[in-house]
């Protein structure tokens, strides 16, 4: 499947990123609200959220708030203040999908699993590493984490150095496929790693991310582009991956 973002800063921004995402009929729109500028206004918040939604129709949308020291902006509300945001936008009913990071405290995790559980949202779990690709072992760990801590969803995004960093990426989504009861998302990020956003699916991971309007991570392709190269992949491979949507 593959996911698109809503970056802009202003509302009038985010509608026009809209309105050329949705002919390109992406599985999902992902609205990163900490590159939003009045985050702080939660009426202007939910009224956005309300006008994405209704635009949207069916396309499920995914709604976060990433931090800065995980590659999000840096926003003016406290870690309290931003799970109250999530909260509000569960209870609202507004989203389809949240992503909340993994390594976040423990107490703010799970008031947050109980909003998004108890209002039919899917939470996903992340751990996003912009420095280095930690071992296979690591990365597996956090997949098993994510579950661990009642995640319908486990995310991992980390930055490669050599083309074995990406292999390892890979690989590790291929073992996390095999060992965790969830649906998984793995990639590699940059130019690099652009090669993982369109096989990652091959290796067992559910979800890709391309540039609908503009991009929210180093080394995303325009969705009409992985398109092609997704439909190539499934059109040559007689077995997809775990995570293969076919």
């Amino acid at each position: 499947m593959i996911c698109t973002p809503l970056v802009g800063r202003l509302k009038e921004e985010v509608l026009r990123e809209l309105a050329v995402i949705l002919p390109k009929e992406p599985d999902v729109i992902e609205w990163r609200i900490d590159y939003f500028k009045n985050i702080g206004d939660l009426a202007e918040v939910l009224e956005l959220a309300r006008t994405i939604k209704e635009a949207a129709g069916p396309i499920p949308i995914l709604f976060v708030c990433r931090s800065a020291r995980e590659g999000g902006g840096t926003i003016p509300l406290g870690d309290g203040e931003v799970v109250r945001l999530y909260s509000t936008l569960c209870d609202s009913k507004l989203v389809d999908l949240i992503d909340y990071e993994l390594d976040n405290p423990p107490e703010r995790r799970e008031q947050l699993r109980k909003a998004s559980r108890d209002n039919g949202v899917a939470m996903i779990l992340s751990y996003h590493n912009f420095q280095a690709t930690p071992d296979a072992a690591a990365l597996v760990g956090k997949f098993a984490d994510a579950e661990r801590f009642g995640a319908d969803i486990a995310k991992v995004a980390v930055m490669p150095r050599t083309p074995e960093d990406v292999l390892t990426l890979l690989g590790a989504t291929f073992r996390g496929s095999e060992t965790v009861g969830i649906p998984l998302i793995g990639i590699s990020m940059g130019g690099l790693g652009a090669v993982s956003r369109m096989a990652n699916g091959v290796f067992g991971s559910a979800l890709t991310f391309a540039v609908g309007d503009s991009h929210s991570a180093p080394g995303q392709i325009p969705i009409e582009d992985l398109r092609v190269v997704l439909d190539t992949v499934r059109a040559s491979s007689t077995v997809g991956g775990p995570g293969w949507v076919g």
